[in-house]
């Protein structure tokens, strides 16, 4: 008789653990073909509208979907407004006067709530609208993983502390990236995207004044929209690309081979480190580096995701519901 109790722990473990693996199960390419059919066409009609009005939203969707990943997992939590309850990630540094594109956010799944009212999460929408603008602007294709929910709290703190900055060394980049479950060549593949998209002054004003491996050109031309003196022009934009900044390509390795990284943590990933070799393929083999993207992309989807009954699926993304 005593053998009974250890026998019932047996059995709710084993059907904590079969819950735990249909959980996760719940991301899967195909999670809202019956329940929302028309979901892809509705999300990326609004996202080639945004587009085609302006060309930068595009990266500003994709960036929107690496600070939410980055912080507690994809989760939609960088889409919600502070309350009295909890201060938000949009006001953390990483994300102030820089974050953007919630506006079009909030277009979508607006479209999406008329087509499936109450099916598809934020975290959902934004991971369908980071693969939309970069396939709109010319980069690869990859079938998303669905069936993330959306938190119900957001933390400041976390986003200031999760979200690596752009003054960080190529040690930190790897040990954050690790930390998450993205290896050092999905590191480089995911910072492809800055082949696309604008920095701010404020960004990128110690490197261009300060340090020796960056081509004289591109610190001069960079210095007259950009001045020495913190808290002037600091809000001023550069593109990160300079050639194509809004065309999803392999020009951002080429900068880099040629010291022509804006960011101080673009130009570390080829300084003498263990990542030049994975650049220079990539500088010269723009297939393999779009093709390493799409399953970093895919790896990152898979953050820390809410599934299940953990969660909600918010009525409206800057609140919970």
């Amino acid at each position: 008789m005593a053998s009974f109790p250890s026998c019932k722990a047996v059995i709710t473990l084993a059907i904590l653990l079969v819950f735990l693996s249909s959980s996760s199960a719940q991301i899967s390419t195909d999670f809202y073909s019956k329940s929302c059919p028309n979901l892809f066409a509705t999300v990326k009609s609004v996202v080639h509208s945004a587009i085609q009005n302006e060309a930068r939203m595009g990266a500003s969707l994709l960036r929107l979907f690496f600070h939410d990943c980055f912080v507690n997992g994809c989760d939609g939590s960088i889409l919600l407004d502070d309350t009295s309850s909890f201060t938000g990630e949009k006001g953390a540094v990483p994300n102030r006067n820089s974050a953007r594109g919630f506006d079009v956010v909030d277009q979508i799944k607006a479209a999406v709530e008329k087509a499936c009212p109450g099916v598809v999460s934020c975290a959902d929408v934004l991971a369908i609208a980071a693969r939309d603008s970069v396939v709109i602007l010319g980069g690869p294709d990859w079938n998303v993983k669905l069936g993330r929910r959306d938190a119900r709290t957001a933390s400041r703190a976390a986003a200031n502390n999760g979200i690596p900055p752009p003054t960080s060394n190529l040690n930190a980049l790897i040990s954050r990236f690790n930390a998450l479950g993205l290896s050092t060549k999905d590191l480089v593949a995911l910072s492809g995207s800055h082949t696309i998209g604008q920095a701010r002054c404020t960004s990128f004003r110690a490197r261009i004044y300060n340090e020796s491996n960056l081509d004289t050109s591109l610190a001069q031309t960079r210095k007259g929209n950009c001045p020495r003196a913190s808290g002037v022009g600091d809000n001023n934009l550069a593109p990160l690309d300079l050639q194509t900044p809004t065309n999803f390509d392999n020009n951002y390795f080429k900068n880099l081979v040629s010291q022509r990284g804006l960011l101080h943590s673009d130009q570390q990933l080829f300084n003498g480190g263990g990542t030049d070799s994975i650049v220079r393929t990539y500088s010269n083999d723009p297939n393999t580096f779009k093709s390493d993207f799409a399953a970093a992309m895919l790896k990152m989807g898979d953050i820390r995701p809410l599934t299940g009954s953990n969660g909600e699926v918010r009525k409206n993304c800057r609140r919970v519901n």
